[in-house]
């Protein structure tokens, strides 16, 4: 791939409950381009949904629904052996349901992503990248899907005729495969804002993704959001969605 000169900017987002606050959703919003909003499954309640895709409408930035296995204890971290159509229905329970915020918004869900140890499995697991693509499909034939190059998810999106978009980790290390270090792993999670920027420039010069991600619950993501759009635009990148 060669050097890319426009770039999405994305974010993890929503992902409070109830009582429970994680990340500074407002502040994210003033930095990145899309936001990956978690759908009720592994995070987010109907007022925590209904508050990001507004404060997404309101900034502009389009709306993505972040699908995620059933598991809120586990924050969705936990790779569920879910059959086919099950995974199926569950994907499109969830894009139903941040929709219909999104459009109470004056806006729409724009692309979908898998979150967590969804998101993993669906880089190598045939059958549920598979279940994920025919939701999307099913539930609109022109939803983007967002996920990791080369992955069993985006093959699966190519073959329902879906549009696919590769993402690059800002905030994460990667393995000599391309694929993600566990987060159980020391060093999984980059925080120094030097390294960030270098793997940033180098994802830039590769032309590795069309979006970049940093992480909401990331310490400091704000901070990190920043730095990543100052990096871009330094590197001549116009930071712009993906879907217009």
């Amino acid at each position: 791939m060669s050097r890319v000169t426009s770039i999405d900017l994305n974010a993890d987002l929503g992902e409070s409950f109830g009582r429970w606050v994680l990340g500074d959703d407002e502040a994210l919003l003033t930095v990145v381009t899309s936001a990956n909003v978690a759908c009720g499954f592994h995070a987010g309640d109907p007022g925590v949904l209904r508050r990001s895709c507004a404060g997404a409408a309101h900034n502009g930035v389009r709306i993505g629904a972040q699908v995620s296995y059933r598991d809120l204890a586990g924050f969705g971290r936990r790779f569920i052996d879910v059959p086919h159509d099950e995974l199926r229905d569950d994907v499109l329970y969830q894009l139903g349901a941040l929709d219909a915020f999104a459009r109470v918004a004056g806006a729409r869900v724009s692309y979908l992503k898998p979150h967590g140890a969804l998101y993993n499995a669906a880089v190598h697991h045939e059958d549920q990248a598979d279940a994920i693509a025919v939701a999307a499909a099913e539930y609109d034939a022109g939803l983007p899907v967002l996920g990791l190059p080369g992955s069993a998810l985006l093959r699966a999106a190519e073959r329902h005729g879906l549009r696919t978009v590769t993402e690059a980790f800002a905030d994460r290390r990667y393995t000599s495969e391309g694929t993600l270090v566990p987060r159980r792993e020391p060093g999984a999670v980059l925080h120094d804002p030097d390294e960030i920027a270098q793997q940033v420039r180098q994802f830039v010069t590769d032309g590795t993704a069309e979006s970049i991600c940093v992480h909401g619950d990331t310490p400091g993501a704000v901070a990190i959001a920043r730095a990543v759009r100052q990096v871009l635009t330094e590197t001549g990148c116009t930071v712009e969605p993906f879907v217009r």
